[in-house]
């Protein structure tokens, strides 16, 4: 966080806060430049405020963000605070008490301002908990107003006080000066956070760093040295074929819980899902990697056991699975049209660890390793040795191994 100049903290309360605010605005605009976080931006605004005088003991900043698992985030700020607090607000907040009827609520329903004199009469306010909090916590005054961002996004700002009387006009002039610098230093902040959120989701943490640092032309990438791991789902045409729609992807998203949280937990990458399997790598430039990736398989294997467990109980069939596992250099990078890119590996190892994955239903195994693999973990895992198989597309039979873990 930016910290703030000694000398702006002793600024002369006796000057016009309507007018100092320029001097906050000035700072939106011009001193906010080398700060990413649009959370340090706004502690450090409200600390500024402070400053020149606005008697600000509380405010929050509510924004929708793009995320797989969050509607939106809280930043709030409160007297004596250098750096402000951050809370993820989950999808079904709406349908709670502590959403329905709340400011957030009025604003995204199409209220420009809301202003609640908290010294007044409680039977004569707004009835909400989060105002008795206020009054409970000494507030005198709070106001509500929305941040508009472009295409009619509307986000939410709010700023409380302890000052008899509440704010002033003066004061409440000053908050509204800020407001369309801070949309527009905002908007840029979430839009950079959206843009790696959405990549981190759909490429996976790595490639995201990767094309953000400005690998996008076409052909280029590297080579990199790599367990691979391809899992797919067994019968999943029958599956989608009589099961309802809506079954059919609430299947599929456990199935992926299940498979994919100890991939990440142990330091290993998904490129991509592909219908009903997924491709992930493990970059031998991590330690252990080889054997994060069977850690990850034992921790996935617990997981659909649960899982199967859980369907049982609801009439659905078990889920079937097979994990083929190879080692080798794959080249990592774009590949696609030229307009239409992906970031993927490919490669003899990437079809090696395929053709493996296929031959798990025919030598009923859930989990095939290539000898290969097999040599950088065998002291540390128990593997069944299954023999030498011919595998499609390769010249020689390749010797192979099982793991039961």
């Amino acid at each position: 966080m930016q910290t703030v100049e000694a000398q702006d903290i002793n600024v002369p309360t006796s000057i016009n806060p309507t007018t100092m605010s320029d001097g906050v605005v000035d700072w939106l605009t011009n001193g906010t430049r080398d700060e990413r976080f649009i959370d340090n931006i706004f502690a450090e605004m409200c600390i500024r405020l402070q400053q020149v005088g606005i008697p600000l003991k509380r405010s929050t900043f509510h924004v929708l963000i793009h995320h797989p698992q969050w509607l939106g985030a809280r930043f709030m700020w409160s007297d004596g605070m250098r750096e402000a607090e951050t809370a993820l607000v989950d999808f079904d907040v709406r349908e709670r008490s502590e959403y329905i009827g709340s400011p957030a609520n009025e604003i995204q329903n199409g209220a420009t301002e809301l202003r609640e004199n908290l010294e007044r009469d409680v039977a004569l306010g707004r009835k909400h908990a989060l105002y008795d909090e206020m009054r409970a916590k000494g507030l005198t005054d709070y106001v509500a107003w929305p941040l508009y961002h472009t295409l009619g996004k509307r986000h939410l700002i709010t700023f409380a006080t302890d000052r008899p009387g509440g704010f002033d006009d003066s004061h409440i002039a000053a908050l509204k000066r800020v407001l369309p610098v801070l949309a527009l230093v905002s908007e840029i902040r979430i839009k950079n956070r959206l843009a790696r959120t959405l990549l981190e989701t759909y490429v996976g943490s790595h490639a995201s760093e990767l094309i953000l640092a400005g690998a996008t032309r076409r052909g280029t990438g590297t080579t990199v040295r790599a367990a691979i791991m391809i899992c797919d789902l067994r019968d999943f045409t029958r599956i989608s074929d009589n099961w309802p729609r809506d079954d059919v992807i609430d299947l599929l998203n456990d199935y992926f819980d299940a498979m994919s949280e100890p991939i990440a937990k142990h330091g290993g990458e998904i490129l991509k899902f592909i219908g009903d399997g997924l491709l992930a790598i493990f970059p031998l430039d991590q330690p252990d990697a080889c054997a994060n990736l069977l850690r990850a398989v034992t921790e996935a294997r617990q997981a659909m056991t649960a899982l199967n467990a859980r369907n049982n109980g609801t009439g659905r069939a078990p889920l079937n699975y097979g994990i083929g596992v190879h080692v080798g250099d794959v080249m990592y990078g774009n590949i696609g049209s030229s307009s239409r890119l992906d970031f993927t590996v490919i490669g003899p190892a990437v079809n090696m660890a395929s053709r493996l994955e296929a031959l798990t239903k025919q030598l009923g195994r859930t989990v095939l390793l290539s000898r290969a693999f097999a040599e950088l973990v065998e002291p540390q895992f128990e593997l069944e040795h299954v023999g030498e198989h011919e595998v499609r597309g390769f010249s020689d039979p390749i010797e192979l191994f099982a793991y039961h873990g």
